[in-house]
């Protein structure tokens, strides 16, 4: 049973992925030229939209690998471990980065947003948002693990 509910959250994982990559190569190079078209005296419009959006794409991608690797590692019974600890840490950090990332970028969509339509700002909240809600659970996940393994470690040496 453990086997099939890993295996679905691995294809939930990918299907996670296929989605963003669409959007990156699909949508944010629109975003970016519209941008640009919205504000053609500032020329740099298109990258700093390109630099938010892909800036942001990366530790998405890392964060996907690294939930890939827990899912590995429940696999292999070797959840309770340093390993899953480290991934949860780095998921934490690349949560964090999305969001820095999409904070610096705030001004810019607030930008686009007052040439066009109010929820383009609303989206950039939505990011902030939901990426502070997975790097706040990833922190508390990563210390309630290091706790179990400090426990499973100390019932070790008393055993």
């Amino acid at each position: 049973m453990k086997q099939v509910t890993t295996l679905f959250l691995k294809l939930a994982v990918f299907m996670i992925a296929i989605p963003v990559l669409a959007l990156c190569i699909f949508l944010a190079p629109h975003i970016g030229n519209f941008a640009a078209k919205l504000y053609p005296d500032i020329s740099l419009m298109k990258y700093l939209v390109f630099i938010v959006m892909y800036g942001a794409a990366v530790p998405f991608y890392f964060a996907l690998y690294q939930a890939f690797n827990l899912l590995r590692y429940i696999d292999q019974n070797t959840a309770f471990s340093e390993l899953s600890v480290k991934a949860l840490k780095k998921i934490k950090c690349c949560a964090i980065t999305i969001c820095g990332l999409y904070v610096l970028g705030l001004p810019l969509f607030h930008f686009i947003a007052k040439k066009v339509d109010p929820p383009i700002g609303l989206m950039g909240f939505i990011i902030i948002f939901a990426s502070l809600v997975i790097a706040v659970f990833a922190a508390i996940l990563q210390r309630l693990l290091q706790e179990a393994i400090n426990i499973k470690s100390e019932n070790d040496l008393t055993v």
